[in-house]
């Protein structure tokens, strides 16, 4: 359980990462490309929460996976690609 702390500390984080997204327009200026896949990914990882499903879905997860399993070329991977290396999906 997070103490009050840590809940306000992480409050204000994530204020200021909106904020500096919003000043800076990141999302704005990324190809179309990158935002559906982004959008897609957070939508996978959402609707796995949801269902309460135990694998992992996001590359990060995965390449922590394929870092446990010293996988090679695991850097320069995708999330599909390490999930098909991984023998998942």
């Amino acid at each position: 359980m997070a103490s009050q702390k840590q809940v306000a500390a992480a409050r204000r984080n994530v204020k200021r990462a909106q904020a500096g997204a919003k000043s800076k327009r990141s999302l704005a200026h990324m190809p179309k490309a990158t935002k559906t896949a982004l959008g897609k990914q957070g939508a996978a990882v959402a609707q796995r929460n949801k269902k309460g499903g135990a694998s992992p879905a996001t590359r990060a997860e995965l390449y922590e996976v394929a870092k446990e399993r010293n996988l090679q070329g695991r850097s320069k991977m995708g999330r599909d690609e390490l999930a098909r290396a991984l023998g998942r999906k």
